[in-house]
């Protein structure tokens, strides 16, 4: 079953809301999207397990990545 959570990524000027989705059955590819719209982010596993960001928008932190990969793993 494919997961979905509400959290927040530490933005630059504020905290950014919104929602985590698990893309695929294993979990290995995540969604977030902010309320506000103002951030999409997708982040997958490599063939390594680290995780890579692998569309959104632009500019980005990539400090997103490492923090949405650790509340994933929550």
């Amino acid at each position: 079953m494919k997961k979905q959570f509400e959290t927040t990524l530490t933005g630059p000027d504020s905290p950014i809301d919104g929602i985590a989705d698990q893309l695929n059955d294993d979990g290995s590819a995540w969604e977030f999207k902010s309320i506000d719209g103002s951030l999409h982010l997708v982040i997958a596993k490599d063939e390594d397990g680290n995780w890579q960001r692998i569309e959104g928008t632009e500019p980005y932190l990539s400090s997103w990545i490492d923090e949405l990969a650790e509340k994933i793993g929550e």
